[in-house]
């Protein structure tokens, strides 16, 4: 019994090996992978799928694209795939772009391919949108005609994707950017708004004929006017701000004169305040020339007299006035 044990231990290890060695190997080795490739024409050795392992890149990503390129008619390098996918690429995006041109009789070149996806676009995208041109919807775009007249527009432009300039060439805010532009620049120099309204498409022509996809990734195919509506009078509007800006001057300048009027005056107060204490200076000091008149001999008795008379007729005569003056006004206020 205990030699037919060991005899049954050294049966089973063996095979344990085996079998761990086997799922070692399988694990290493994509051996299902390489047998769909070779049932598929795809010429792919062994060792090239090791080696694909220890440079950490996952041979599905690369096997299945190619079997799928092969089957398409497309001669593509197993390297320049591998070589891609180590970049950061898309390799299953690129061949799908490529089979996708090819089946549409877009000329693309595999490297192009290749620049596009790794500047961050959708290669496949761009060429599906050339085989199916795509709408861009502008916003409202306002515009004020000579008339003063504001006139709102909303745009479809039509565009179909330029893979030759997609590498470097500006997106769809740039298109938006200048078909507004132009719509601005047409509506602005057409001499009324009822010429906008009455023929749009003047607007889709002048677009058009100013070259906007110059520099973009998209060729534009047409331009048209999906809405048109009259706004606010822009024109009125500046009018009345500007009438309204001259009022606001014009009060300030008149609030300028009568506050220098009103300094003006005071100044003339205080002038006559003035006068009349220099007067009353004066008056204060009539006595005592009298007084030394009187002791230098240079006036007598009579003159003395004469001007006291004087004096009584001047504030009679004052009085009088002050009078009169006092009954005319009661007299116009009645």
């Amino acid at each position: 019994m205990i030699m037919m044990g060991t005899e049954v231990l050294f049966f089973i290890i063996p095979m344990i090996l085996v079998f761990i060695l086997l799922i070692i190997l399988l694990t290493v080795v994509p051996v299902g992978l390489w047998i769909t490739a070779r049932f598929s024409s795809v010429n792919v050795s062994i060792a090239t799928l090791i080696g694909m392992r220890f440079r950490r890149v996952a041979p599905a990503r690369i096997i299945n694209p190619l079997i799928k390129a092969t089957k398409a008619g497309l001669e593509l390098e197993i390297d320049k795939l591998e070589a891609h996918y180590l970049a950061g690429g898309n390799v299953d995006t690129v061949v799908n772009a490529l089979i996708a041109a090819q089946r549409a009789d877009i000329p693309l070149e595999f490297e192009q391919a290749v620049a596009i996806d790794l500047a961050g676009r959708n290669v496949l995208e761009a060429v599906q949108m050339s085989v199916n041109p795509k709408v861009i919807e502008t916003p409202l775009i306002s515009a004020v005609a000579k008339d003063g007249i504001e006139v709102m527009v909303k745009a479809k432009v039509t565009v179909r994707a330029n893979i030759e300039r997609l590498v470097g060439g500006a997106g769809e805010e740039t298109i938006i950017a200048r078909v507004g532009e132009g719509v601005v620049t047409t509506v602005g120099s057409s001499a009324a708004h009822k010429s906008v309204l009455e023929n749009p498409d003047s607007i889709s022509q002048t677009v058009l004929e100013k070259g906007l996809d110059s520099g973009t990734s998209f060729e534009i195919l047409s331009i048209d006017i999906a809405d048109i509506d009259v706004g606010r009078n822009i024109g009125a509007k500046l009018q009345a701000d500007q009438a309204e800006a001259d009022k606001q001057i014009a009060q300030a300048k008149a609030e300028e004169k009568r506050a220098m009027a009103i300094a003006y005056e005071q100044e003339m107060k205080a002038k006559v305040v003035e006068m009349k204490a220099k007067v009353v200076e004066a008056e204060s000091e009539v006595p005592q020339a009298i007084a030394q008149a009187f002791r230098n001999g240079n006036l007598g008795i009579n003159d003395y007299y004469q001007l006291q008379n004087i004096q009584a007729d001047t504030s009679m005569r004052e009085s009088i006035a002050q009078v009169e003056h006092a009954t005319t006004t009661i007299t116009d206020s009645k």
